[in-house]
């Protein structure tokens, strides 16, 4: 084998395309970058003797299915909707997929066709999800192996900002797709607690978080993952009574963008009429409703919210600018991406911003009758807005396995996740070069 594609050159593809042509030179590859923008692809392989950038439009399927027929091995970064159709092609004519994307029921399905045929399908192969996989199976499978019985298991990721970095009164500054972090949480929570399924529709989301210590940071906010409860079988934890998976925020966040669903701004479902011409600040009266109360729009929104007008919610809603009278300039546009072009504004990162990567997993487990708990955290940070942790945290993983399958040292085909050995010991024992290192703390309960 010796071409690799890579489809989509954004955010996240920065690091997976460096780690790339560096093996490249090393291993005699060739890597193709291809993006609907080939300045951003040029831009990523630079003038590297074994890469080139090409333009792509991936809904056209000729040009599609031409760059996938010439390489052996194909990585996906496009948004998680097209990977099906990429998935297809690689079907079709026979090539290897990998993806950082949750892996889709659709995808599943392809897993006997990709079998048969002798490819490697592997999804979910980034940070979260991705290295959480990998860090919380290699900790189950040890656990196991001197006999332990694991009765809780919790993990936690959060893309953040690092406090040298922190300069807004969200602490938080985008380092991945802002679509997803408005639409985040959306849909129902659940969970297994002391052996019953909890459930957490999404406009309670963000009002039961929960707080929880990070080893060496502090206290942060913690709420729960959508579904949490589709991994029992696959960590080998089908009998476990307790089972969690979050996200992790500052503290002050989850209160403050609970104010913002209970407002209405994180709707993806309607267009707001003549959004073009109307401000931000008629936009927040028209979502006060029929109120006849007295006051200002903003002490109006507070009394709705039942905060104190000098509340840090209020504070960090005034900071994004949601009562300026300032036009919102969007035809038709829905709340929801009203809200993302004002957070775009609002939470970019500066050239020398540096973001941060916490990551934590919790094991409760019961050996030799004594209850244990084995603490698992993992901080990173970025170098500046372009080098980010979050980019090499989705990215370098995806490389390492790329390397892996291009030298023949995978043999799981079909479509997985990243949780058997022969993935996640060389993937982790690699990103330790990279600074990927859990500090682990256990103890007695």
């Amino acid at each position: 084998m010796k071409n690799i594609l890579i489809i989509g050159a954004g955010r996240s593809a920065t690091a997976l395309i460096r780690y790339v042509l560096e093996n490249a030179q090393r291993h005699g590859w060739f890597v193709t970058v291809a993006d609907a923008d080939p300045e951003l692809a040029r831009q990523k392989v630079g003038s590297h003797p074994l890469g080139r950038a090409t333009w792509l439009d991936v809904m056209k399927v000729n040009d599609r299915r031409a760059l996938i027929e010439r390489a052996d091995i194909v990585v996906s970064l496009l948004p998680a909707h097209l990977h099906l159709e990429v998935a297809h092609d690689c079907i079709r004519l026979k090539r290897h997929l990998i993806t950082a994307s949750y892996v889709s029921k659709e995808m599943y399905r392809l897993g006997d066709e990709a079998r048969d045929r002798e490819l490697i399908f592997m999804g979910e192969m980034g940070l979260d999800p991705g290295i959480d996989h990998m860090s919380a199976k290699q900790k189950i499978d040890e656990i196991k192996a001197k006999g332990g019985k694991i009765i809780a298991f919790r993990s936690y990721t959060g893309g953040l900002i690092a406090p040298e970095s922190d300069t807004n009164p969200w602490h938080y500054k985008f380092t991945w797709n802002p679509r997803n972090v408005v639409l985040a949480g959306q849909g129902t929570a659940q969970y297994l607690q002391n052996g019953k399924y909890k459930y957490i529709p999404y406009n309670r989301l963000f009002e039961q978080f929960k707080v929880v210590d990070i080893q060496g940071m502090g206290p942060y906010e913690v709420y729960a993952n959508r579904d949490s409860l589709l991994y029992r079988e696959i960590y080998g934890l089908s009998d476990i009574p307790n089972i969690q998976r979050g996200t992790i925020r500052n503290v002050g966040f989850c209160e403050a963008w609970n104010a913002l669903i209970r407002i209405g701004l994180t709707d993806g479902s309607y267009p707001i009429l003549e959004s073009t011409d109307l401000t931000y600040h008629g936009l927040m009266e028209a979502y006060l409703g029929n109120s006849d109360k007295n006051g200002s729009v903003k002490e109006r929104i507070a009394d709705f919210l039942d905060v104190d007008m000098g509340s840090d919610v209020m504070n960090k809603l005034e900071w994004l600018g949601l009562f300026r009278k300032k036009k919102i300039g969007m035809g038709s546009a829905t709340p929801a991406l009203i809200l993302e072009k004002l957070l775009l504004e609002k939470w970019k990162l500066e050239e020398d911003d540096k973001d941060m990567i916490i990551m934590q997993h919790e094991f409760e487990y019961e050996l030799e009758g004594q209850r244990k708990l084995l603490t698992s955290t993992l901080v990173l940070k970025g170098k500046d807005s372009v080098d980010t942790a979050m980019s090499r945290l989705v990215g370098i993983p995806m490389g390492i396995f790329v390397k892996l399958v291009m030298k023949g040292k995978i043999k799981a085909t079909g479509v997985n996740i990243p949780v058997m050995q022969e993935v996640y010991e060389p993937v982790l024992e690699e990103l330790k070069e990279f600074g990927v290192e859990f500090i682990e703390n256990e103890r007695d309960l």
